[in-house]
């Protein structure tokens, strides 16, 4: 057996190109230095902080909507639709999230224009079925993160094989470090396959091409066009979920939405269903959306909405978010909060030992296959590979001799559609709020009879508590009645880029100040993470590195000690953090 010390030289000698500390999305901001004590004192006071940092977006953002490789991408986009050929987007953790969600929201606007356009109606399903999504590890990883797939690079090619990639497509790859080898895995595959390749990542390419050779060998490639995002080191140390992704969103949903409005006018010279707008109008958008959550009420709402969460979470009760449109891009952030604050993941409808998650997403009306439909905008995707494949993809043996659970049978086991499931209400204290965003908060709260509406007091009725989140300047009046509302002007668009924008600021800051007021920060820090691949090693040495005042080298040993002691807890316990469990120990030695 191989030992804690064993592990830990393994991964300080040979896994250098994990060692991440020179990349900026990976070190502490100092805009939001302290954040974890502001938030402890005023709640309010640390939004404004993480929203300092949201604003570092707006100056670079110019630059890429002005650049010549964005305007290369919008033609490619186009150049691509007009042949038949597919746009693909690749990404992984909180990246695949994204490619999933603009995959997604082509499809419905595409699945929703095409009702009344029956003289063009094949011409419409051709546009739905153009734009595809790679998530490493597949749709399965939506909603539970997939260990240590994102190290190998041949998971990312087999992954880019199965859609078929070939010349004439395009595929935009989205990776926030700029390294993550499934997602360069992707590139190669279709570089080789003769397909036009574009690399988003948000740290500065010279950093890179200097520091880590996987990187270097995709950002210096002749055929590879690289549009780098940067805009600093994220709010929290390493959460790249929030400013980094934010950025991607912007910039891909742009080049996306454009091509889109370009396919109306010429198609459909007559139709209003997509506004035309410039690059720079996107800029303009951004900047006033940050501005409304500025404004001193926006503010207020998010710190009551935060605190109420906070006081649901310390009485050991939980939180089920109910949602129609905005179903998937919540999605995007209560996922990602298992492993960037080491909160236990979402549990299957058969898992009786596990926790159950501190937060879910349920649709009020739909069951659950129909829902997780409506979420993709499809049927799912899910890997079926078998241990022969990964065999040949010279995968770990582990993997080969037990191949993780990833079909489309799994995925259904998250019962996210209207079944009842006592395990959100049981606990007194327990929270159902339901959240729209834009023209729907209107649509829905216009009509008492309205199935959403219906379908949601029907479940919210088994809670204790009960909430209403409204985001967008309509229905604020019937917020004000039933909840909460963060005001702001959603203009429409094709994919609802600015509602999507709107949900995940608001949800990726409730969450983070949640997780400061309940101590699951350490300064800007996240000072509970897993550290279930080489990334997160890393980023976890690091923390302990500073927090403890040890060597690196000294740091990851430690790190490694108590990875062997949490493997020691039973089956169903509730899991510490590795990092939190390293300093206990040290502590502990030290006294």
């Amino acid at each position: 057996m191989t030992t804690a010390a064993e592990k830990a030289r393994q991964f300080i000698e040979n896994e250098t190109q994990f060692h991440l500390g020179c990349l900026p999305t990976e070190q502490s901001n100092p805009l939001s230095r302290g954040l974890s004590g502001v938030l402890q004192k005023n709640t309010a006071d640390g939004i404004r902080l993480l929203q300092r940092v949201d604003r570092e977006i707006v100056e670079p953002a110019k630059k890429v909507f002005a650049s010549k490789e964005f305007a290369k991408m919008l033609a490619a986009i186009l150049r691509a639709l007009d042949n038949g050929g597919k746009i693909v987007f690749s990404g992984c953790g909180a990246t695949g999230r994204l490619s999933i969600l603009l995959e997604s929201a082509w499809r419905e606007f595409w699945q929703g224009f095409k009702q009344d356009k029956k003289d063009k109606r094949d011409f419409c399903e051709q546009m739905e079925n153009s734009v595809f999504s790679i998530m490493t590890g597949g749709d399965y990883a939506l909603v539970r993160s997939v260990e240590n797939f994102e190290d190998y690079q041949q998971f990312g090619r087999r992954q880019a094989q199965d859609l078929n990639i070939k010349k004439g497509d395009v595929l935009i790859a989205i990776s926030e470090g700029g390294e993550t080898s499934s997602v360069i895995g992707t590139i190669h595959e279709c570089v080789d396959r003769g397909a036009e390749v574009f690399f988003l990542f948000n740290n500065p390419a010279d950093v890179l091409c200097e520091n880590v050779q996987r990187s270097r060998e995709v950002i210096t490639h002749e055929k590879v066009t690289v549009i780098p995002l940067y805009s600093g080191p994220m709010a929290v140390a390493g959460s790249t979920r929030m400013q980094a992704t934010t950025f991607e969103m912007l910039a891909a949903g742009a080049a996306l939405e454009l091509a889109l409005g370009e396919i109306i006018k010429r198609e459909f010279p007559a139709s209003p269903a997509v506004a035309q707008a410039s690059p720079d109008k996107y800029t303009q958008c951004f900047t006033g959306l940050l501005e409304d959550f500025g404004k001193d009420d926006a503010v207020a709402q998010l710190a009551a909405l935060t605190e109420l969460e906070a006081e649901v979470y310390r009485q050991g009760a939980r939180v089920t978010y109910y949602a129609g449109s905005c179903l998937l891009d919540i999605f995007t952030d209560t996922t990602e909060r298992a492993p960037t604050f080491m909160l236990p993941p979402f549990r299957k409808c058969d898992d009786a030992i596990s926790p159950a998650s501190w937060a879910f997403v349920k649709h009020p009306c739909l069951p659950t296959g129909e829902a997780w439909l409506h979420t993709y905008r499809r049927a799912p995707r899910c890997l079926e590979w078998t241990p022969e494949d990964y065999k040949n993809m010279k995968a770990p043996e582990n993997l080969i001799a037990n191949p993780p659970k990833l079909r489309k049978e799994e995925l259904f086991k998250f019962m996210i559609g209207c079944e009842d499931d006592s395990s959100r209400y049981e606990k007194p204290g327990s929270l159902a709020t339901f959240v729209c965003a834009g023209k729907e908060c209107e649509e829905i709260y216009a009509d008492k009879n309205h199935p959403m509406q219906k379908g949601f007091k029907s479940a919210a009725a088994k809670f204790s508590r009960q909430a209403v989140f409204f985001i967008g300047s309509k229905g604020a009046a019937l917020a004000r009645e039933n909840g909460f509302c963060l005001a702001a002007k959603l203009p429409e668009s094709g994919l609802r880029l600015w509602d999507r924008l709107a949900v995940k600021l608001a949800f990726n800051t409730i969450s983070t100040a949640t997780m400061g007021l309940l101590g699951r920060l350490s300064g800007n820090w996240m000072a509970h993470v897993e550290a279930s691949n080489k990334k997160l090693i890393d980023r976890s040495t690091r923390l302990i590195s500073e927090l403890a005042g040890l060597s690196y080298n000294d740091a990851c040993l430690k790190l490694h000690e108590a990875l062997e002691e949490l493997k020691k807890l039973p089956a169903g316990a509730e899991r510490p953090s590795p990092v939190q469990k390293t300093l206990e120990m040290i502590a502990w030695t030290n006294s």
